[in-house]
């Protein structure tokens, strides 16, 4: 068994882009989000990035902007227009740090806490359909070697 690393890339120069770990990432995302902000977004007047901040405050509240964007993989400002958008649409709430009265903690208000519950379970349906054709070893492998992928580039970006 070989121990190099694995790239994403070969060495072969008549390698296609589609063909790269990288381009199939952001392909799959796009496959999922497009549909999302067809169904979920214009229903629920939710960009793609006010769910994501909602996905991780649903689990975690009480975080500040900066954690968001590190566990969402968001930039800042995308971070800073989702809550916006989600502050506008009173789904947020913004109190202050004791600890540091320059931060916010971020909590979903009752009305973000419902909307979250409802999606919740649509996003898990979906979740369920785009999985159905793998197994389930397959995507335990994929989490496993994701959460890896996740903490190489956390490390590089430092």
């Amino acid at each position: 068994m070989s121990t190099e690393k694995a790239t994403g890339s070969d060495a072969a120069p008549e390698r296609r882009a589609e063909d790269s770990v990288f381009f199939k990432l952001v392909r799959v995302v796009n496959l999922t989000a497009r549909p999302f902000q067809q169904r979920v977004g214009r229903q629920h007047q939710l960009t793609l990035n006010e769910w994501r901040t909602m996905a991780v405050l649903g689990k975690q509240p009480g975080l500040t902007a900066t954690q968001v964007a590190e566990l969402t993989g968001l930039d800042k400002m995308a971070v800073s227009r989702a809550l916006a958008g989600l502050q506008r649409h009173r789904r947020l709430h913004r109190h202050e740090d004791p600890a540091d009265l320059r931060r916010s903690r971020l909590y979903l208000s009752s009305i973000g806490k419902a909307l979250f519950a409802v999606l919740g379970v649509q996003a898990r349906e979906r979740e369920a359909e785009l999985f159905s054709g793998v197994e389930a070893e397959e995507l335990r492998q994929l989490n496993t070697t994701l959460d890896k992928l996740i903490a190489s580039i956390s490390e590089n970006a430092e």
